[in-house]
């Protein structure tokens, strides 16, 4: 089950519920897995800046935190996934790409790392951008209608 909420910001997730659900479980289904409960909290810099601070110790703005709520990673995805939608529309405007790109590739990010992708050095770095991008592509060729 995908379950989608809001924390301290006006950001809808509705208009995309369906057919993010579906990519997702095409995303977790190609790595043989299958998904328990994952939830995604839409939420402001504020917000997640203090769940950063709380319980990771950073004192940063971040685009997402993820907590994976399994006992092993053999389990059935099992999470707590938190987007700030502050820094996705600041990366968007950086990045010069749309909202809608950037919020999947953040969304797709999440669920690479319960699949046990990493970023913590420039080589896995650019493996984790080549699957977002690669998701992200699939997405939008199969599930978003224009």
């Amino acid at each position: 089950m995908i379950q989608f909420f809001v924390e301290d910001t006006n950001f809808v997730p509705h208009p995309l519920l369906s057919s993010v659900t579906n990519w997702l479980l095409k995303v977790v289904t190609f790595y043989n897995h299958s998904i328990k409960e994952i939830n995604y909290i839409f939420c402001s810099d504020e917000y997640l800046l203090t769940i950063n601070q709380q319980f990771l110790s950073h004192d940063f703005f971040t685009d997402i935190i993820t907590f994976d709520n399994r006992d092993q990673s053999s389990q059935p995805l099992e999470s707590d996934i938190f987007i700030s939608v502050d820094r996705v529309k600041e990366n968007s405007q950086q990045l010069n790409t749309s909202f809608l790109h950037e919020l999947l590739r953040v969304i797709v990010h999440g669920i690479l790392h319960l699949l046990e992708f990493n970023d913590s050095d420039d080589i896995e770095k650019s493996e984790m951008r080549t699957l977002e991008s690669k998701f992200v592509d699939m997405y939008f060729q199969e599930f978003h209608s224009s």
